[in-house]
């Protein structure tokens, strides 16, 4: 009985098992056949648990100036996180330690950092200071050995020359899905050839994504971003800039426009505005490019292309006389006025020119030329459409052309508007023997990795509207204008300039123009050398702050000079012969020929350099000047750096607050391998002032903007009285005029 209970009971224990198995194979093979369990998709969650992934870094394409320097970059950066995680080997074991330290270097609050590394539940956390942050600081937080802390491998846009043609570049931001895109400049309008795309790596790894051995990997490139080459000379660019810092600092304008170009091809080679701004801060108060988007009345540059019309009809004597003054127009009851409203009696047109008579011109387009000859010339100058420069944002000006008086103000630059970029096209045919070249910043595209070119720009040609001998003539005109008449500011020792001076009025909400010293857009358009222009440029600067009796165009002849004189000596365009250069009168800073002080004694030479008014550096242990900087014959303006390297060892000198022109020379004459960061003037060096050089070495040095704003020098009143441009100003009463 007792072996039959037995029996029974093992009986219903297999057959209890053999149900246990079967319900198991069945649900095994239903989850086998189903591939999912309870609704999981176990193939999913298994390849959610197991599959990981990385990113692959992609590249965004490089900008670079004409000659292969970097003017914008991807560069390496870290973002700092935390592992929390107390199963994971290395995780944050003290956070009131770890937040203490890291506070430190990162400039963040302590108590929030302790809050943050103490939260549960978490595997790791960002530290939000610690986003995006240098290769230095990443060594800093290194070096304070905290468990826990690691990096995130990341790359940001970095700008190495700071403000340098910031609304010609622009810059990136975080676009859709975070990922970087431009957001101004080329850097929005080139987007679709810059941008980047990231790869993955694909793998099997364990519960702290170290890969599994013998495991086969999936990799998807990254897709890096095309390399840009622009027509921007970096060391013409720095030029422009320092220039009109300088000119900011100490005339505090409302604006200033700079345009450099190759007046041959129409290349630009430098574009700058103020305000500007440093793309790695964005600390953006202006987010026009003035040079392109801004069209404002023109003033007298205007009449360039008034004159080179008059000459190319046929219908221009230079030695006809007219009476300067004012010009009476019938049915109009103001006469239009010269700035010198008392005129300078009957003189010639020639002598109109050099004084910038605005009744002269409306003579010549009125009584010579004809209103709708001279309406033919403004479409043939382009001065009435978009360039179209491979710049965004391009606006066209607006041509007042219905009644008799915008007809002949339009002559001298007085109700249509003009932007500067659409006259710097139209100079060019003045400059190039009547070919007029389409302005471009966009040199070439290229693939980084396979170096095809993708798009690659040619200087190509507007129209002529000109002949070689109109332009010739205009440029001969206008040379006389810088040597006997109103552009006497903007001579260069050394070079013959051709150009013409603007000074137009600004309309105020009223609509009535803004009166009173100063309150006017000073311009001018200058070509060098002027028997065959190698460089045209543009400035003009909005209601700088000057007092009676200084001249407001004192800013624009500034920038302009500099400009022009460094870039020539930049591109080793040699100074013309004595002989050729005007004997003018007129009140000059522009310097002297600098000597030959090779063989003299240090100290003589720096003593007579000193009492000229020149800045005088010298390295070296030695007693006699070996070698000189700048060389022999250049034209040098008061207050410029020489350098006078005499024999024997050489050791650095002190370089803050010097410009970026005297690194270069410094480097030169040294033979140093320079690398100069920004614009502006030097605050930053890596060699420290009285340490050894020698030549070969490396030179990094960092410029900044000057900040401080210096009071307003005043100049005599004899520049005023040579000029006479700009003195009057004009009642409601009477036609506005200009220079």
């Amino acid at each position: 009985m007792k072996l039959k209970r037995k029996n029974v009971g093992a009986g219903i224990l297999m057959v209890l098992f053999t149900v246990l198995f079967f319900v198991l194979t069945s649900k095994f093979f239903l989850v086998a056949s189903s591939q999912s369990a309870e609704g999981v998709d176990l193939i999913e969650y298994g390849q959610r648990k197991w599959m990981k992934s990385d990113v692959l870094d992609a590249k965004r394409g490089t900008m670079f100036d004409r000659n292969g320097e970097v003017v914008a970059q991807d560069i390496p950066s870290y973002s700092v996180i935390a592992i929390l995680d107390k199963n994971y080997p290395n995780h944050i074991k003290d956070p009131e330690d770890a937040a203490g330290k890291l506070a430190k270097v990162i400039d963040t609050d302590k108590e929030k950092l302790v809050e943050l590394l103490s939260k549960e539940g978490r595997f790791q956390v960002e530290i939000p200071s610690g986003r995006k942050v240098s290769y230095r600081k990443k060594e800093q937080i290194e070096d304070l050995k905290i468990p826990g802390i690691d990096f995130l491998r990341e790359s940001r846009r970095y700008y190495p020359n700071q403000t340098f043609a910031s609304h010609v570049i622009g810059y990136t931001g975080n676009g859709e899905k975070g990922v970087q895109a431009g957001l101004m400049g080329l850097e929005k309008s080139l987007n679709k050839y810059l941008q980047e795309k990231d790869g993955k790596i694909t793998f099997l790894g364990d519960a702290f994504s170290r890969a599994i051995p013998a495991n086969k990997e999936s990799v998807e490139k990254p897709k890096h971003g095309q390399d840009v080459y622009l027509t921007i000379d970096e060391k013409i660019q720095l030029y422009l800039d320092e220039a009109m810092q300088e000119a900011a600092k100490e005339y505090e304008p409302e604006k200033i426009t700079g345009i450099v170009a190759d007046p041959k091809t129409g290349r630009i080679l430098a574009m700058s505005n103020y305000p500007a701004f440093n793309p790695n801060q964005k600390d953006i108060k202006n987010y026009t490019n003035f040079a392109v988007s801004y069209p404002f009345e023109p003033g007298s540059t205007m009449k360039i292309f008034t004159l080179a019309a008059a000459i190319e009809e046929g219908k221009y004597n230079g030695n006809e006389q007219f009476q300067s003054g004012s010009y009476k127009l019938p049915n109009i009851g103001r006469p239009i006025y010269d700035h010198n409203r008392k005129g300078w009696g009957t003189i010639t047109y020639n002598e109109g020119v050099q004084n910038s008579s605005n009744v002269a011109f409306s003579k010549l387009v009125r009584e010579k030329l004809g209103y709708e000859k001279f309406r033919s010339y403004i479409s043939k100058f382009g001065l009435d459409q978009k360039t179209n420069i491979d710049l965004p944002n391009e606006k066209n000006g607006s041509i007042l052309y219905n009644y008799e008086i915008e007809k002949v103000t339009t002559a001298f630059g007085q109700g249509s508007t003009i932007t500067p970029i659409q006259q710097i096209q139209a100079a060019t045919a003045i400059a190039n023997g009547g070919k007029m070249m389409q302005p471009y910043v966009i040199d070439k595209i290229m693939n980084p990795e396979t170096k095809k070119v993708v798009q690659d720009n040619e200087p190509k040609v507007k129209g002529k509207p000109i002949s070689e001998a109109t332009s010739k003539q205009v440029r001969d005109i206008l040379e006389t204008v810088v040597t006997e008449g109103t552009g006497k500011p903007y001579m260069i020792d050394g070079y013959s300039v051709a150009g013409k001076t603007g000074t137009a009025q600004i309309p105020g909400k009223d609509g009535k123009y803004i009166s009173g010293w100063g309150e006017n857009v000073f311009s001018f358009i200058g070509m060098a050398p002027k028997d065959d222009p190698k460089l045209l440029v543009y400035v003009a600067v909005e209601r700088p702050k000057v007092e009676f009796p200084e001249m407001g165009s004192t800013p624009t002849a500034n920038i302009f000079t500099s400009v022009m004189k460094n870039s020539l000596q930049y591109l080793n365009i040699q100074p013309e012969a004595k002989e050729k250069q005007s004997k003018s009168k007129a009140k000059k800073t522009y310097g002297k020929e600098l000597d030959n002080y090779t063989g003299q004694s240090a100290k003589e030479a720096k003593s007579e350099l000193e009492k000229l008014g020149m800045q005088v550096s010298v390295i070296g242990s030695g007693d006699e000047v070996i070698k000189q900087e700048p060389y022999e014959g250049a034209y040098v303006i008061k207050g410029e750096r020489v350098i006078l390297r005499t024999s024997g060892d050489a050791k650095m000198p002190d370089l803050t607050n010097w410009s970026y022109m005297d690194i270069l020379r410094l480097s030169k004459l040294l033979g140093l391998k320079e690398t100069i960061t920004g614009s502006g003037f030097a605050v930053k060096q890596n060699v420290k002032a009285g340490n050894p050089v020698k030549e070969g070495d490396y030179l990094v040095v960092q410029l900044e903007a000057p900040k401080e704003t210096e009071p307003v020098s005043e100049e005599n009143s004899e520049e005023a009285e040579q000029n006479g441009e700009g003195t009057e100003q004009n009642s409601e009463e009477e036609t506005i005029v200009t220079d």
